[in-house]
């Protein structure tokens, strides 16, 4: 009887455990840019925040879905990227109508006083139809980046439908996915190697990188996800240990400073 219990209690306990690491796999990458959200709505300003943050995590993510049709792995993984492809859109959203009303508020005071009109003043739009590289990624129109990620969306689906049959496409296809999402913190880790500093940088933040990347790496291995899935895991991790030990030598043997502009903090922490 006793025996029994246990088994019962244990089997909760077992499903508690592992219903709570899927939700955190799921929500835990978007918690980050809930505060990031937040701050760009309450400041309206959007400046701070790199837009190619989105790209790459679109990217990232549309051929991580394409590429579960080739290889099977954890449903939770989907509905990460199901749930990050949603947050990027909502955040690009957001940073096009601030960054239109901020350009459009500039062209308005550089009017003088009689030909200061509302009507009169109207911004160059850019349009992802038009095509021009020069462009890219900076358009007027929250729709014109709707556009261009349903393009590349039904381009990469339509090569992968043709390639299905092919073990070594599925598997680039899954490795480019990962590797993609596993390089955002590169720029971070080169910018403060080209300032010699860290300052600017938010420590919590990539002690939250870290935490986050472990765990989501331990649970690659504990699932037997694909192999592409915790070897980019496990990247991301020494990426994130490389920036904190940036923090740590950099304050304690301080470099002399250097002549140009601090850099902003990078992608992915932006």
């Amino acid at each position: 009887m006793e025996d029994e219990v246990f088994q019962q209690i244990m089997y909760i306990v077992n499903h508690l455990v592992t219903w709570t690491a899927a939700t955190a796999i799921i929500f835990g990458g978007v918690v980050p840019y809930v505060p990031q959200y937040r701050e760009i709505k309450r400041t309206q300003n959007a400046e701070g925040f790199s837009s190619y943050v989105c790209l790459v995590l679109l990217v990232a993510n549309i051929l991580r879905i394409l590429f579960r049709f080739g290889r099977y792995f954890e449903t939770p993984l989907l509905w990460q990227s199901i749930i990050m492809i949603v947050t990027m859109l909502v955040m690009l959203n957001l940073c096009t109508d601030v960054r239109v009303t901020a350009e459009l508020n500039t062209k308005r005071r550089s009017f003088t006083a009689s030909d200061n009109k509302d009507e009169e003043v109207k911004l160059p739009k850019k349009l992802f139809l038009d095509f021009e590289w020069g462009y890219f990624w900076s358009w007027s129109r929250f729709v014109d980046y709707l556009q261009c990620v349903l393009a590349f969306t039904a381009m990469a689906a339509y090569v992968t439908y043709l390639l299905l049959d092919s073990d070594l496409f599925v598997e680039s296809l899954g490795f480019l996915a990962v590797f993609t999402e596993a390089m955002l913190g590169t720029p971070q880790l080169y910018c403060n190697y080209q300032n010699k500093s860290t300052e600017g940088m938010s420590i919590k933040m990539v002690l939250m990188w870290t935490s986050g990347d472990t765990f989501k790496t331990g649970y690659f291995l504990l699932t037997e996800a694909p192999v592409q899935f915790w070897t980019c895991g496990l990247l991301q991790v020494c990426v994130d240990v490389a920036i904190l030990f940036q923090v740590y030598y950099y304050s304690r043997y301080p470099q002399k400073p250097v002549s140009h502009t601090t850099h902003t903090t990078s992608a992915k922490a932006l």
